[in-house]
């Protein structure tokens, strides 16, 4: 277990440096849109009044609106974190055969069950993930509360928290609104990334022809989530089999992708992959 704990502390402490970007371009891309986003929301006000007099109305500002009129800065601080970390699922392995000094053999030599190898980097990728989500979350407190420190307290409303997720595409994305969609989004990418790193390992397992075999193990695990949704028409009111049949059928092809993925992939780390 120590050593298992040693490796996930390794694998994080390899893309600490790329994490902290990707935190530091959050807070300035989003801190950045709030304050101009509010300072020329109260400039507007001020002008108008000075131009019009106090007939003119304005609406009180609410920090839900500032997120919902700012969307592509929220966006892309958050799209860019998924793909370098889309990326990251790849190199996470082949840095390891690729980089200095083949690492690999390394890892693969170390008094540990190989598996252990496979589970840290799952891990890790588990562990950034979330590391994000939860800074995008405890940002967004932050956030508020220097808008409340600019905006003065006449001409603000507050917002609830719900309002502010669902205001943003991306917030909405990475924060669904009730615990079933949580459990499908972040499921169906755990089950990507087990079978991503499957197919990695026979690649590298079977070489040039390995490449096929990834290709088609993928497209396998592919079809295998896809029928019940598509094959069996689940949310179509004509299909064969109930939406509660169709739903157990979705979950056991999802458990049965996993649990292939992970047996397959202990199995050549540990058998086929030799130094």
């Amino acid at each position: 277990m120590s050593r298992y704990l040693k490796l996930v502390h390794m694998e994080v402490n390899r893309f600490k440096f790329i994490l902290v970007g990707l935190m530091s371009l959050t807070i300035l891309c989003q801190l950045g849109a709030m304050i101009v986003w509010t300072a020329n929301e109260l400039s507007l006000r001020k002008t108008g009044i000075w131009k019009n007099g106090s007939s003119v109305m304005f609406s009180s500002l609410r920090f839900a609106d500032m997120i919902s009129s700012t969307q592509l800065l929220f966006f892309i601080p958050i799209l860019l974190s998924i793909g370098v970390l889309a990326i990251y699922v790849f190199l996470i392995w082949y840095r390891d055969w690729f980089g200095k000094n083949t690492f690999i053999y390394r890892l693969l030599m170390l008094p540990t069950a190989r598996r252990h190898i496979y589970l840290a980097k799952g891990t890790a990728i588990l562990i950034f993930v979330f590391g994000l989500v939860s800074f995008q979350l405890v940002l967004l407190p932050v956030e508020s509360f220097i808008f409340n420190l600019i905006v003065p307290s006449d001409m603000r409303e507050p917002s609830h928290f719900s309002e502010i997720i669902s205001s943003n595409r991306a917030l909405a994305m990475l924060v669904p609104a009730n615990f079933d969609q949580f459990l499908v989004i972040y499921g169906l990418g755990i089950i990507a990334v087990l079978a991503i790193f499957t197919a990695i390992l026979i690649e590298r397992s079977y070489r040039r022809v390995g490449i096929l075999y990834a290709i088609l193990y993928l497209a396998i695990c592919l079809v295998a989530i896809q029928f019940p949704m598509i094959g069996l028409g689940l949310n179509q009111r004509d299909s064969y089999l109930y939406p509660n049949e169709i739903f157990v059928i979705e979950l056991a092809m999802c458990i049965g992708v996993a649990s292939v993925s992970v047996w397959l992939g202990f199995r050549l780390l540990s058998k086929k992959i030799t130094v």
